[in-house]
């Protein structure tokens, strides 16, 4: 059997789920091989893992509801990977056998992850089936219209799918490049924090008196009492109307697991007085030469990041230095209001010529 070089071509591409000249099975497994991708870092404990996990079905379960099939079926199929075959051969796996994340997640899988993958399974043949039937009509009518009309279409078809294939090439490669960015900032943020707090444990009796900063209760209101009384989070109202603001951090398990959405990397939408707020509510700290830091937790709607809270959590700081104590609390917090973690915002020290100053807020 002979074959021209445009089916050679065409043979050789890479199977993409909106190409509608494909089978519908052929269009679901495109899907699955994208929620395959998933790698593990065994610097990562699993219990960082499991907390994401929670967040990531929240996601799964926001993409059903609005209607978004391919985004749905590809982050369950992440989430059943990374929980059945990828962490379970964690070195430290079996240490977090006692985590009530742990619990949660595998209760997941059971009642919601594998039975909604099949349902969305079902949903997607049907559609696909139905976008194929209609390409094969378009295809017979084309074919009506003589031999020469037929394959002057069927060359501009072939130009167009060239284009495609080089566009989406292009379009995974930036996508890599921003993701692969994304996490080698965040791990380096971590190191930073733990060598922070490796500094503060041993200044002992030497080291300047430390804060202790209540954590929030809910999210209602923003207090202007001095930070080391009172402190509550910020429920912040994203304004629709302004210009797409940076893209912010996410939490870095969950940036580890989910290597990319379906079409790119998402919009965070940030409240337009959110640093001016958070300035003067560390007002009382900053004017004593110490450090404020706070957690930037929002929800998932319409395909965004909505930014809609500052949690304050319970910390030890001084001039250089910043640590979240009590985590736990933090994390009951978040899933009491369905939050999830968007970024950090602290104010830090910097030093200008000989001065030495609170001068910078730092947004994460």
């Amino acid at each position: 059997m002979e074959f021209s070089l445009k089916t050679l071509k065409k043979l050789a591409a890479e199977p993409d789920y909106t190409d509608v000249s494909l089978t519908a099975a052929e269009r679901v497994r495109a899907l699955a091989k994208m929620g395959y991708n998933v790698e593990i870092n065994e610097d990562v404990t699993p219990r960082r893992y499991f907390r994401s996990g929670v967040e990531m079905e929240r996601m799964a379960a926001v993409y059903l509801e609005e209607g978004s099939l391919e985004e749905a079926y590809v982050l369950y199929t992440k989430f059943i990977t990374l929980f059945v075959e990828k962490l379970p051969a964690h070195r430290d796996y079996q240490q977090g056998a006692a985590v009530p994340e742990k619990q949660l997640i595998m209760k997941k899988l059971k009642e919601v992850a594998f039975p909604r993958k099949d349902e969305l399974k079902r949903r997607l043949e049907e559609k696909y089936n139905r976008e194929h039937s209609e390409y094969l009509r378009e295809q017979s009518a084309v074919a009506v219209d003589g031999c020469g009309q037929q394959l002057q279409q069927l060359s501009l078809l072939e130009q167009d799918r060239r284009r495609f294939l080089l566009l989406e090439e292009e379009k995974q490669r930036v996508a890599t490049l921003r993701q692969m960015q994304i996490e080698s900032e965040q791990f380096r943020y971590f190191e930073d924090q733990l060598r922070r707090q490796e500094l503060g444990n041993r200044r002992g009796e030497e080291a300047e008196p430390k804060i202790k900063v209540p954590e929030v209760t809910d999210g209602s209101c923003l207090s202007h009492q001095p930070v080391r009384n009172s402190v509550r989070s910020q429920g912040a109202e994203p304004n629709r109307n302004r210009p797409p603001p940076p893209i912010s951090q996410s939490a870095a398990t969950l940036a580890g697991v989910q290597s990319q959405r379906v079409e790119g990397l998402r919009r965070v939408v940030i409240p337009k007085d959110l640093t001016q707020r958070f300035l003067s509510l560390a007002e009382s700290n900053t004017a004593r030469g110490i450090e404020t830091c706070g957690v930037l937790c929002g929800r998932l709607m319409h395909n965004e990041f909505m930014l809609t809270h500052i949690v304050i959590p319970k910390q030890t700081a001084g001039p250089d230095f910043c640590d979240m104590e009590n985590v736990e609390e933090l994390f009951s917090f978040q899933d009491q209001q369905h939050l999830l973690t968007l970024g950090w915002i602290h104010v830090c020290r910097h030093v200008v010529f000989r001065d030495s100053r609170l001068s910078l807020l730092d947004l994460r």
